[in-house]
């Protein structure tokens, strides 16, 4: 089933994305309990979701889709998890070097990077541009959301700990203002790419959470990225490095995983920073993934200054 958020006055809610519309699910659910938020429904467990499932037959309204301000399916979830270099083609593309003669997953582990649950927002929205970088990029990546509590599980029990699958589009700025009369020290380039990710807003997540059951094989994915109607990206998830399993596992090990965490698991080649075309204002970007959907946003209009602390005022 697909699941969404989306603002219903005065409050954000939840509900159940059918082809006839969506079905309110605090509207709808009996009993004293009613789950509010996906992240509540993933938390009751499967039953909760068997409950869910069922109101598509009972249903007597819907609403429409086109009339709702979608949110992230979890809007601030607890932990945003993001994957370094995950498609072999996307390292080459940015000028790096495997280093490798075999197989990167058989002698390395994955590069997981933390993001502000503030950089979360959905499906439609507008994302706001940075007030500290000229250049804004866009990157597609498959998203797992996690359904259970997580610590140390070894890769075969990955998919019992998922809840879904989601799209990600892993906004990125790629030139930090704030560098400019800049002492050079060392790391400096890779605290510049990871502030890049911060954003408000960067983490574009949606349209809606596709459960696990609907997904059967997460690595056999098509994946594309338009911007303007133009393909940038395009690819199929067997060609990531290391798998939506391994990844999983891999975290589980560094931290424990809960309910509602959402996993971005790495992009493919044709980001702008290897092609020249980054993004400007106004432009509109789809991100589609197969058996999920179509994430669409538009990138908001430049701050009339930037933030240059280093070099006495801000300029335009």
């Amino acid at each position: 089933m697909k699941l969404a958020s989306y603002i219903r006055e005065p409050r954000i809610s939840c509900g159940l994305v059918t082809e006839r519309g969506i079905i309110d699910i605090p509207s709808h659910c009996s009993g004293p309990v009613r789950p509010h938020s996906i992240k509540e429904i993933l938390i009751r467990g499967p039953e909760c979701l068997k409950q869910i499932a069922e109101l598509e037959k009972t249903a007597a309204s819907f609403l429409d889709p086109a009339q709702l301000k979608f949110m992230a399916p979890v809007p601030r979830p607890g932990k945003l998890l993001g994957l370094a270099g995950n498609f072999c083609e996307h390292i080459r593309e940015t000028g790096k070097s495997l280093g490798l003669t075999e197989s990167p997953a058989k002698t390395t582990v994955p590069r997981p990077f933390l993001m502000p649950p503030t950089a979360a927002t959905g499906h439609r929205s507008t994302i706001p541009w940075p007030a500290y970088s000229e250049q804004v990029d866009y990157e597609i990546e498959l998203a797992v959301m996690i359904g259970r509590h997580t610590y140390c599980i070894p890769p075969h029990k990955a998919r019992e700990h998922i809840a879904g699958y989601l799209i990600a589009n892993d906004i990125s700025a790629r030139s930090v203002t704030f560098s400019a009369g800049r002492a050079v020290r060392p790391w400096d380039e890779f605290y510049d790419w990871l502030n890049g990710k911060w954003s408000d807003g960067f983490l574009p997540l949606g349209p809606w959470l596709v459960t696990a059951d609907e997904i059967p094989d997460p690595q056999n994915l098509q994946l594309e990225l338009k911007v303007n109607g133009e393909i940038r990206q395009k690819a199929n998830t067997s060609q990531m490095i290391f798998s939506v399993d391994q990844i999983v596992s891999f975290l589980s090990h560094l931290m424990t995983l809960e309910p509602g965490d959402c996993i971005a698991t790495g992009t493919p080649a044709g980001v702008g920073m290897a092609t020249g075309q980054f993004l400007q204002p106004g432009d509109t970007i789809e991100c589609s993934i197969e058996r999920i959907g179509t994430l669409t946003n538009i990138l908001g209009p430049r701050p009339p200054s930037l933030y240059r602390p280093l070099i006495g005022s801000e300029s335009a």
